[in-house]
C-alpha cells in the first residue's frame, strides 16, 4: 500500500473516532426550566448525531434528538440549542417527576456503534440555580472579561487608572 494512501486513512480513522467525545454534561435551573449543556469536542466535519434521554425506575424515556424518537410527553416541553461544540436542551415546567438520570449521547452520522455519553443524577432539591456569570465565561472570550471587570475593579479601588 501507498504510504501516502496509509497516512489519510489513519488520520480520517483518527478524526472519525475523537470527533466527538462528550467532555460535561451539567445540569442546573433556569426559572421552572431544567438546563442541561452537553460540551463535547468537535474536530470533524461529519454531522453528530445526538440524544438526550432521562432514565427514571430503570426505563429510558428519550427527551429529544436525532438518534431516538422522542416521547410525545416531552416533545412539547424542550428546547434545543446547538453551537459548534456544545448542545443545551431545556425541559420545562420541570418537577419532582422529571428527577432521574439524564444522559447525552454523541455519534458521528457515520458510525453507528460507537458512540459517547456523560450522564447526570438530576434531584430538584439538589439543583442549582443556573447563574449570568457563569453563562457570560462559558460564551464570552476569556480575554473580554477583565476587559469587562476593569469598572468593579476601579469602584473598589483595586485599580486607578
Amino acid at each position: 500500500m501507498n504510504p501516502a494512501i496509509g497516512i489519510t486513512l489513519l488520520l480520517t480513522v483518527l478524526q472519525v473516532a475523537s470527533g466527538q467525545k462528550v467532555t460535561s454534561l451539567t445540569a442546573c435551573l433556569v426559572d421552572q426550566s431544567l438546563r442541561l449543556d452537553c460540551r463535547h469536542e468537535n474536530t470533524t466535519t461529519i454531522p453528530i448525531q445526538y440524544e438526550f434521554s432521562l432514565t427514571r425506575d430503570s426505563k429510558k424515556h428519550v427527551l429529544f434528538g436525532t438518534m431516538g424518537v422522542p416521547e410525545h410527553t416531552y416533545r412539547s416541553r424542550t428546547n434545543f440549542t446547538s453551537k459548534y461544540n456544545i448542545k443545551v436542551l431545556y425541559l420545562s415546567s420541570f418537577t419532582t417527576k422529571d428527577e432521574g438520570v439524564y444522559t447525552c449521547e454523541l455519534r458521528l452520522s457515520s458510525q453507528h456503534p460507537p458512540s459517547y455519553n456523560k450522564t447526570v443524577s438530576v434531584f430538584r432539591d439538589k439543583l442549582v440555580k443556573c447563574e449570568g456569570i457563569s453563562l457570560l465565561t462559558q460564551n464570552t472570550s476569556w480575554l473580554l472579561l477583565p476587559l469587562l471587570s476593569l469598572p468593579l475593579l476601579q469602584a473598589m479601588d483595586f485599580i486607578s487608572l
